[in-house]
């Protein structure tokens, strides 16, 4: 088919541009043409990667294969504790992303869910039900409440309440009125095109004919699928690091055992010893703990998010979340509370304040800052009946809250009126239902006429403002109604004009006493000669709790920007209640956005935090302009619209509660209370995962430097063997593990969200951090060796006895050592022993796991080690903390000058 923006063809034009019949639709063996010509009505998906594919590609990774090739020389050293541990490690780890991974590959199937399985079509002028599938460009179809649209379509004909839901498409929070007729504009933005409907949509009432215009991959539903198909998905800044800090370390090692080899053979070892010593070394260099500690940290991590609201789907998210620095986020129901709210009301030229937020009819109408006595308001009251006599939306209490049935905005009506004490089920006992005159896009107005109990007819009806009041004559003063003036009319429009340029959606009330039945309800004969009852002026406020969430991040340095399909005025006006539009802020509507070059949005995307009646591909641009000025993007999304923005993001955050099912399956995290404070929320516990990950990095590598100078130091100063290669492998098992998972879930600091957010390209190790970590495993390695020389030239006793001491000293400083990383600024003492349980009991444990290897009969022959004495003890305990205090002092030290920050090396 030609290309052509249907929405601008007469409903003839289109039927000819499809080459297509108004009221036969088209002939059958055309259709089969077509069907060969255009495919399937589906959306189409990559061949996606299979399971034992993604399973495997789990082994990719270097410090994977480092890993393992640790495995096999601790197999090869028969230390298969060791060996099997490792395994263990490397197969969990496969077994977690192989998850996370395989879910991933669903997207696409939930895509193909939306679409509808059969469509009512006319092909020869006879009705047909047919797979959506074999829907062809130029079809003839039908649709009604309920429906899932099955193709892009322009409408022929619709029945005048004829709605569609395309909140998943466009962000549109409610029913939009649809129309037959063409439009005049060239570029329509996809949320205005008033007489096409869309595949993944769904008519929320009345009845339509419409002519598919296009199919499968080529309606607006695919086109969302092949740009989340061509979105590559990257890895996270944790992935990075730890692939590039893994390769840095491994080769550090190497280096160093190389060395230690050559010193031992050329000092005359034995080269069987010599190489046992130098393999032993060389596993225990590498912190094959790190990959679990990282996976279970992020684990933990995870369940304690679920309790705020946030399920994360894939574990590297959460360390990503620490570093975001814009989070760019839908309004509706995020920002918001998605319930409209009744907020100011105008009746007999007085303006009332309603109080109270949501469904819950909890709050007051006030006057001057009084509450009102509603016997001194006879107007109010008439105007507020005749907005709850016109209403088709129904309020229920369900358990302890309320909730709506029908229309937002009527139901809003209801709500406020509830707070006058006024209910619906009771005025219509009074008001029985006589005929309904639904809403229409071009009246703008609806008419429901009811019969009161002295048998008269009234019409009550509701609509625009503007051209409500071209339709009254009369207005409501003081209990009685008048002739309507102009300047009435000029006073009226003023009040509109205020409460809409505050954002607010405003809608007039009025009503007419009808002298007889007519013959037919319509529109024409009964919406005239009104009387002008007052003003219902709603908006969906801003959630209280985001406000403070709002603060936090901007404390945080993290930058918020809304992105809705919603009006600009309304998001300008939101926004601003929030705090995060400011006086040189720019608001963009997505047309405005497509006349600006990818350079020029580069370059103004930090002012502008505001975007409004927004495409998918406006809200990819967005993204994609953020990460290319190097920020970590987290971005919000519910409906389909939002896939592949949520997934071009580097944190790609759904909806739990309004989100389909596409967006949850290509985001990373999901919010299951859809509100904004969670997402922060989830930042905050971030940021604390972070900074227990730099802990345990830190605590692992000071302490395998210890073990490295230790064997490396000895043999430079020709020192005898300290320990044995057993004893390396024991202190590496011992160490390792226990207090390094406790670091990975010591408490989060309290001040963690006053700090900026940490560049995403900071190394795991910057060179002040190596610094620091050389000098510690530098006195770890000096205590051992200072014990290992007491014992074995001040007391002169045996090697073996003297290795026993190295051996206690350097699997116990390093437990003291543990406590050092827990904060590097702030003392132990101040930040309190206790406040990480779990760590004194994980050092406990490593603690009686060391003894064993020095007291338990069949272990010492295993490990070579003899009982100390008292005195040795004392001196063996005594050195073991040294690296504690000696921190202690440096930690004093530092609050005077200064060169760690933040709770930890920069």
């Amino acid at each position: 088919m030609p290309e052509k923006n249907f929405y601008n063809l007469t409903e003839e034009e289109t039927a000819k541009a499809l080459n297509s019949s108004l009221d036969l639709g088209l002939p059958g063996q055309e259709a089969k043409k077509r069907l060969l010509e255009f495919g399937l009505n589906e959306l189409q998906g990559k061949k996606s990667a299979g399971p034992l594919t993604i399973f495997f590609e789990q082994f990719q990774d270097f410090i994977v294969w480092i890993l393992i090739g640790a495995a096999l020389v601790s197999g090869f050293l028969k230390e298969w504790v060791d060996a099997l541990a490792i395994v263990a490690i490397v197969i969990l780890n496969a077994i977690l992303g192989f998850i996370q991974e395989y879910r991933a590959e669903k997207s696409l199937a939930a895509l193909k869910k939306l679409s509808s399985p059969t469509s009512k079509v006319i092909r020869d002028g006879q009705h047909n039900i047919i797979p959506s599938q074999e829907l062809v460009p130029g079809d003839l179809i039908e649709l009604e409440a309920g429906d899932n649209v099955p193709g892009d379509a322009r409408l022929i004909w619709r029945t005048s309440n004829f709605s569609v839901q395309e909140a998943s498409l466009t962000g549109e929070s409610t029913p939009v009125m649809k129309t037959s007729l063409a439009l005049k504009e060239n570029e329509v933005p996809l949320a205005d095109r008033a007489n096409m409907v869309y595949m993944g949509t769904s008519v929320a009432s009345g009845k339509a004919r419409a002519i598919v215009a296009e199919t499968g991959m080529q309606t607006e539903l695919g086109k969302i699928a092949g740009m989340v198909q061509e979105i590559e998905q990257e890895t996270t800044p944790l992935q990075k690091k730890l692939e590039q800090f893994g390769k840095w370390i491994v080769a550090l090692c190497f280096i160093l055992v190389g060395l230690v080899f050559l010193l031992e053979w050329l000092r005359g070892g034995k080269m069987i010893d010599v190489f046992l010593t130098a393999v032993s070394l060389a596993v225990a260099a590498i912190p094959e703990g790190l990959p679990a500690v990282v996976t279970i940290a992020l684990a933990l991590g995870v369940h304690r998010m679920v309790k705020r609201h946030a399920l994360i789907r894939k574990l590297p998210s959460v360390e990503t979340l620490g570093c975001a620095t814009v989070i760019c986020s839908d309004k509706t129901g995020t920002l918001t509370k998605n319930e409209m709210t009744v907020q100011s009301v105008y009746a007999s030229d007085t303006l009332f304040k309603v109080t109270g937020v949501g469904y819950e009819p909890k709050g007051e109408f006030l006057v001057d800052g009084k509450p009102v006595i509603i016997d001194d308001y006879p107007d109010l009251v008439r105007m507020v009946n005749a907005g709850v006599l016109c209403n088709g939306a129904q309020l229920v209490k369900d358990n302890s809250s309320f909730k709506i049935v029908g229309d937002p905005t009527e139901g809003a009506i209801l709500t406020a009126a509830g707070k006058l004490g006024f209910w619906k089920e009771e005025l219509e006992r009074k008001f029985s239902f006589v005929e309904e005159i639904p809403f229409d896009s071009e009246r703008k107005k609806m008419t429901i006429v009811r019969r009161a109990q002295d048998n008269k007819l009234i019409a009550f009806v509701k609509g625009a403002p503007d051209l409500l009041l071209n339709d009254c004559v009369g207005i409501e003063d003081k209990g009685q109604s008048r002739l309507l003036t102009g300047a009435d009319r000029s006073r009226i429009l003023k009040v509109n004009n205020d409460l809409a340029n505050k954002a607010l959606r405003v809608l007039a009330v009025a009503y007419r006493i009808l002298d007889k039945a007519p013959d037919k309800y319509e529109a024409e004969l009964i919406e005239k000669d009104l009387v002008f009852s007052g003003l219902i002026a709603m908006i969906d406020p801003p959630r209280e709790e985001v406000k403070k969430a709002i603060i936090e991040c901007y404390e945080a340095g993290i930058k918020t920007v809304m992105i809705t399909g919603d009006h600009k005025n309304t998001a300008i006006a939101i926004a601003r209640e929030l705090g995060f539009f400011k006086e040189d802020s720019l608001a963009l509507t997505g047309e405005e956005l497509d006349k600006l070059t990818d350079d020029e949005l580069y370059k103004e995307v930090e002012k502008i935090p505001v975007y409004a009646r927004v495409s998918p591909e406006h809200k990819l641009r967005i993204v994609r302009a953020w990460r290319k000025k190097g920020q970590i993007v987290a971005m919000t999304g519910d409906g389909v619209n939002d896939a592949p923005a949520v997934k071009e993001a580097d944190i790609g955050v759904a909806m739990g509660i309004t989100g389909t099912d596409v967006t949850k399956e290509v985001s990373d995290m999901v919010i299951t209370d859809d509100n904004f404070a969670s997402i922060v929320a989830a930042v905050e516990e971030g940021r604390g995962i972070y900074d227990n990950i730099k802990k345990f990095i830190h605590y692992l590598l000071s302490c395998n430097t210890g073990e490295i100078l230790t064997m490396f130091v000895s043999s430079m100063i020709g020192l005898p063997v300290p320990l044995l290669p057993i004893h390396i492998l024991w202190v590496n098992l011992v160490t390792d593990g226990l207090p390094a998972l406790a670091l990975g879930v010591d408490p989060v600091d309290p001040g963690i969200m006053k700090r900026h957010p940490r560049k995403a390209n900071e190394a795991v190790v910057t060179k002040q951090r190596a610094f620091l970590m050389l000098a510690q495993g530098a006195f770890i390695a000096a205590c051992s060796l200072l014990a290992f020389s007491f014992v074995l030239f001040i007391e002169k006793e045996g090697i073996e006895r003297a290795r026993t001491a190295a051996f206690i000293v350097l699997s116990c400083s390093q437990l003291f050592h543990s406590f050092n990383c827990r904060n590097m600024t702030e003392s132990l003492f101040k930040i309190g022993i206790f406040t990480n349980k779990k760590l004194i009991l994980a050092a406990s444990i490593s603690f009686f796991l060391q003894m064993a290897a020095v007291y338990v009969p069949f272990l010492q022959k295993v490990f070579k080690t003899e009982p100390l004495g008292i005195f040795d003890w004392v001196l063996v305990i005594a050195i073991s903390s040294f690296p504690l205090w000696a921190m202690e002092m440096i930690k004093a030290i530092n609050k005077k000058g200064g060169f760690i920050r933040d709770g930890y090396i920069s």
